[in-house]
């Protein structure tokens, strides 16, 4: 039984301007009685794994529209293990074609998610994945 609601930090990296799909999975989470915080535009990989930190995040969810996965993912990784977090999950989706999905996973970031998942799916990954790998 865990002993808090699980904490999952959804960020926008870079220059993608879109949100309207971060803000829904922001929500469908809370709906889910976990807690997130939402970083809004703009992040830089640093800002959303010290945003992750200082939240002590169960899980970092990255949506990303604009084609630069293949540059965020592999940078927040490089900073989460440089930061020692390795007991935290990194998942996120957007238009991410299946070959780079499968380098990234390869690389350690968790699950994506393409357009058209549900968000319940969603939700279901991130608890699983949490009661799995985390222990408080």
């Amino acid at each position: 039984m865990m002993k808090r609601p699980i904490r999952v930090l959804v960020a926008k990296v870079g220059l993608d301007g879109h949100d309207r799909g971060a803000k829904v999975i922001a929500t469908s989470l809370r709906n889910a009685g976990m807690e997130v915080i939402y970083t809004g535009l703009r992040q830089t990989p640093e800002m959303v794994v010290n945003a992750a930190l200082q939240e002590d995040v169960d899980a970092i969810g990255v949506s990303i529209l604009s084609g630069a996965h293949n540059t965020v993912f592999p940078k927040i990784i490089q900073l989460m293990k440089e930061k020692q977090m390795h007991d935290v999950l990194l998942t996120g989706g957007g238009i991410i074609p299946a070959d780079d999905m499968k380098l990234l996973n390869d690389m350690g970031v968790g699950k994506l998610f393409p357009p058209g998942t549900t968000t319940t799916e969603i939700a279901v990954y991130i608890k699983t994945w949490v009661e799995e790998n985390r222990d408080f």
